[in-house]
C-alpha cells in the first residue's frame, strides 16, 4: 500500500459507510469527468481560442469573459475529479500510481497549474508571448485530457 492509499484510506472508508452502489463507485468518476472534459473544457479551449482570432471586437469580448468565467470552474472540477478518481480507486483496492490514467491526470494538473499561474500574472504585463503559451498550453491540456479519458474507459473497463 503506497502511502497516497494511506492517506486516502480514511476518505475512503467514509464514503464506503454511506453505502455508495458499485456501479456509481466505479463508473461515477468517469461519467461526470466526461461532462467537464468533452462540453465544458471543449468551450473552455473554443471560447479561448475565439478570443484570439476573431476580428469582431463584441465576439472577443464575449469569448474572452466566457473562457475568464468558466476556466476556473473547469480547473476546479478537473482537481476534485482528480481527487474523486484516487477515491474511487482506493474503494475499489486498486494501485493508484500504476496506470498512465493516473500520470496524465497529474500532468493536467500541473499543466493547469502552470496556464493559471500565467493569467493570474496578467501575463506579466499582458506580453503576448505568454498569452500565445497559455493559448497553446491549454490546447495540449485539452488534447491529453482526451488521451486520459480514452485511458481512462480502458483503465475503468479492465477493472
Amino acid at each position: 500500500m503506497t502511502k497516497l492509499t494511506q492517506v486516502l484510506q480514511p476518505i475512503a472508508n467514509q464514503f464506503e459507510k454511506l453505502g455508495t452502489p458499485e456501479p456509481i463507485v466505479h463508473w461515477g468518476h468517469p461519467f461526470f469527468m466526461a461532462i467537464v472534459i468533452f462540453i465544458m473544457g471543449s468551450y473552455v479551449g473554443y471560447a479561448g481560442w475565439r478570443s484570439r482570432i476573431a476580428t469582431d471586437p463584441e465576439i472577443v469580448t464575449k469569448s474572452k469573459a466566457d473562457h475568464r468565467k468558466l476556466a476556473p470552474f473547469m480547473s476546479a472540477f478537473l482537481a476534485a475529479g482528480y481527487t474523486g478518481g484516487l477515491l474511487s480507486l482506493v474503494m475499489q483496492d486498486k494501485p493508484l500510481l500504476e496506470s498512465p490514467h493516473f500520470w496524465t491526470g497529474s500532468t493536467v494538473l500541473i499543466l493547469l497549474s502552470i496556464n493559471a499561474t500565467l493569467s493570474l500574472t496578467g501575463f506579466a504585463g499582458n506580453k503576448a508571448i505568454l498569452r500565445t503559451i497559455h493559448a497553446y498550453v491549454g490546447s495540449a491540456i485539452l488534447v491529453l485530457l482526451f488521451v486520459h479519458a480514452a485511458l481512462g474507459l480502458k483503465l475503468g473497463l479492465a477493472i
